[in-house]
């Protein structure tokens, strides 16, 4: 090996370990500036004078910014690079957080919008890019991807409150501009590397495929909305749910944190092992039926804290399979963000639906037991959606 051929790929190996970095610091911006808000609303409401209404808006305006903008996201990667996109975006996420902490209704809310419209782009974009530099551990850097995000997202939900303590809530949320700016920066090494995509073609330079006509790819779709669905649905209900089975409020609390506790590990593994598998149809059943136990043992109310683990590890185990699908059922990284567009633009809505629909049926009914049918029904449904997503390729036209 002569010194040019080493000298090359010790570059190579920086370039990969710096895109590692970028990538990790990008996936802890993805919720941490979302869900540093649930613990804050009642300080904010307080400061600025909202209703409870117009308070718990502020949790539903990402999501419905990740429904609207997300199949928006592979064009603009098309049009302008994938890297630059997600560079872009994080300086509107920069700003978002910025503009956000100004003690006014108006920049509380224009600044969510800009935050949940950056988060929005590199939900679909990042899986993309994973594919395109990690071919080969595609297991391993969604699950590093998966983990850090959610971890993230916890330690934002536990330290926002203690942090207002000090800082008013604005300054706890102006915290986390710290962690944007450092992946905006590291981020940046990687615009030597942006490349726009030609329209209508994938890198191979065949003609791209259309989802819409694809079944596999509505599958995939279906399998991440119902994923959204059952996971905000039990995340913003379950202590109230527990409550009723004479937990207090402090304990229901500690519960909902036990389940986060068991949805992370499973975040990291899941990816792994669905990478080394031929094909994910049974790993995607038995997450539907530990969706299918969990939601029986909460509807029957014995041995509730076994029940509400293996909600968690369902969970867990749903997303690590959602966020695999975009890069194993398809061909190209152009591919995998069309498809990760469309699954997420559909997951998302269902996601800021799940928990409204759930708490009008609980209205209608006066109890928990239909609403908590209506989980039963889709962790059965969740099986069929995903052992149809479990194998194959979302093919291109003919």
């Amino acid at each position: 090996m002569d010194v040019t051929q080493l000298q090359k790929e010790i570059n190579n190996e920086k370039a990969l370990w710096a895109l590692f970095f970028g990538i990790v610091l990008v996936a802890a911006n993805l919720r941490a500036p979302i869900s540093a808000v649930g613990p804050l609303l009642s300080s904010i409401q307080e400061s600025l004078g909202l209703t409870k209404s117009v308070a718990g808006s502020m949790t539903t305006i990402p999501l419905v910014a990740f429904a609207l903008l997300s199949p928006f996201a592979p064009r603009f990667a098309r049009k302008f690079g994938t890297e630059r996109t997600i560079f872009v975006a994080f300086i509107v996420l920069t700003i978002g957080i910025a503009v956000r902490i100004y003690p006014s209704i108006p920049s509380l809310f224009i600044g969510t919008a800009f935050v949940g419209a950056a988060i929005a782009i590199c939900n679909v974009l990042l899986p993309a890019i994973i594919k395109q530099h990690f071919p080969l551990r595609l297991g391993l850097m969604t699950g590093i991807y998966g983990l850090v995000m959610n971890i993230t997202a916890a330690l934002s939900s536990g330290i926002s409150e203690p942090l207002s303590l000090y800082f008013h809530w604005s300054g706890a949320l102006a915290i986390w501009g710290i962690l944007a700016v450092s992946a905006l920066f590291i981020w940046s090494f990687q615009l030597k590397n942006n490349q726009p995509i030609k329209k209508g073609l994938d890198k191979t330079g065949s003609v791209s495929f259309r989802l819409r006509t694809s079944s596999l790819a509505w599958f995939v779709t279906a399998f991440m909305g119902v994923q959204s669905f059952l996971y905000y649905t039990v995340l913003t209900w379950l202590p109230q749910i527990l409550e009723t089975y004479g937990y207090s409020s402090i304990a229901a609390g500690w519960m909902l944190a036990s389940m986060q506790g068991a949805l992370f590990p499973m975040t990291f593994l899941i990816p792994i092992l669905a990478g080394k598998m031929k094909d994910q149809r049974f790993l995607s059943v038995a997450t539907g039926v530990c969706f299918l136990i969990s939601s029986v043992g909460l509807l029957i109310g014995f041995w509730l804290p076994l029940w509400v683990l293996l909600m968690g590890v369902a969970c867990g185990s749903a997303f690590g399979l959602a966020m695999m699908f975009f890069p194993l059922r398809t061909k190209e990284a152009h591919q995998a963000a069309k498809l990760s567009g469309m699954a997420q633009s559909l997951g998302y809505l269902l996601a800021a639906s799940g928990p409204v629909l759930f708490g009008f049926i609980h209205e209608l009914s006066g109890g928990w037991r239909t609403p908590m049918m209506l989980l039963v029904i889709l962790s059965i449904v969740i099986c069929f959606f995903g052992f149809k997503a479990g194998s194959g390729f979302v093919e291109g036209e003919k």
